[in-house]
């Protein structure tokens, strides 16, 4: 889908900008391929400079609650430098790195619910406008969908995901905000817990993933977050047991092998304490399936939410979000 504006700081008449992604969904740390294309004005204009800016809808915790509100987490400077002549058509073609932390928007098809956008701004004539806005959209990693297609088979089901503002303390976070996805628990952790919270943060080199288990309290007990952190290679996937591995998580999390405290806190600057983790589990055996993967689960409903239904919604709701998530900066300026 392609946003088209009419840069409102020049007025009619002026430049106008449509950006184009190519490719389907790019994954973290890949290759965002696209064009801009310019058309101009009843003038000629001076492009100084176009950038690309990722940004996110991101919620953040305050006193009085949560917020939700709008980031910027990388830019890219893809032209500029030149005279756009009046009613001239140009094309810049660009290929951009995403950040390897890029929240992950779909999993098999399926809308998660996150909010990505690609803003492209103009530098014209001394002036900034955001002149057009792209959703974008994020597929897994193969070692994250393995590891949400796992989760899926030993029974845990999708319930929601998320982008928290703040960063979690003990990893190696590069951006101001993580993701979290909320599971509902298999049947046989029922008892341990009442969710669990999976955060991927890639690298170059790797895979952290960080587990978050809201644990019930007991008789003479209150409820606490127990937290670990594991870290996985983007190589050999296809040859770990998978299964296997994040049942072993979990059942570390289930046994309070990890760092717990009263709800954890999700604090800018601050955040969750972890354990030091474990180094790569490899298994001989192999793969094996017990149930639905978190690709089907996410289709098909769990834990209540029919989200096989819900699906549709969900992918409307993205569109609109993406909408109204930058309505706002529909005036033309900068942001605030």
């Amino acid at each position: 889908m392609v946003f088209k504006k009419l840069l409102g700081s020049l007025g009619v008449g002026g430049p106008t900008v449509d950006t184009a992604l190519e490719g389907g969904p790019v994954q973290p740390g890949g290759t965002l391929h696209g064009q801009v294309h310019l058309v101009g004005g009843k003038a000629d204009f001076d492009i100084e400079q176009i950038t690309l800016e990722l940004v996110a809808r991101v919620e953040a915790e305050h006193e009085d609650g949560e917020a939700e509100g709008t980031v910027s987490f990388e830019r890219f400077t893809v032209g500029g430098g030149f005279r756009l002549a009046e009613g001239e058509r140009r094309t810049i073609p660009f290929a951009v790195t995403v950040p390897w932390e890029t929240p992950v928007t779909e999993l098999h098809g399926q809308p998660l619910g996150v909010v990505l956008g690609l803003r492209t701004e103009l530098a014209v004539a001394g002036g900034k406008d955001k002149g057009d806005l792209d959703p974008l959209t994020v597929r897994p990693l193969p070692a994250q969908e393995a590891v949400l297609e796992a989760f899926g088979q030993l029974g845990f089901g999708f319930k929601s995901a998320d982008l928290e503002y703040g960063h979690i303390g003990g990893t190696g976070q590069q951006l101001p905000f993580y993701q979290e996805v909320e599971l509902a628990p298999a049947p046989h952790y029922a008892h341990a817990m009442r969710e669990i919270e999976v955060t991927f943060l890639a690298n170059p080199g790797g895979m952290e993933v960080v587990l978050e288990a809201d644990k019930p309290g007991g008789l003479f007990s209150s409820g606490h977050d127990a937290v670990n952190r594991f870290t996985v290679s983007h190589q050999g996937v296809e040859q770990r047991d998978w299964n296997a591995e994040v049942d072993g998580w979990v059942r570390q999390l289930a046994a309070g092998h990890g760092v717990h405290g009263a709800h954890a806190p999700h604090d800018y600057g601050h955040g969750h304490g972890h354990g030091h983790g474990h180094g790569e589990h490899h298994h001989s055996d192999s793969h094996h399936r017990s149930g639905p993967g978190m690709g089907t689960v996410v289709a098909a409903g769990a834990a209540g939410l029919a989200v096989g239904v819900v699906g549709g919604m969900v992918a409307a709701e993205v569109v609109d979000e993406v909408g109204d998530l930058f309505e706002g900066d529909d005036d033309g300026g900068e942001e605030g």
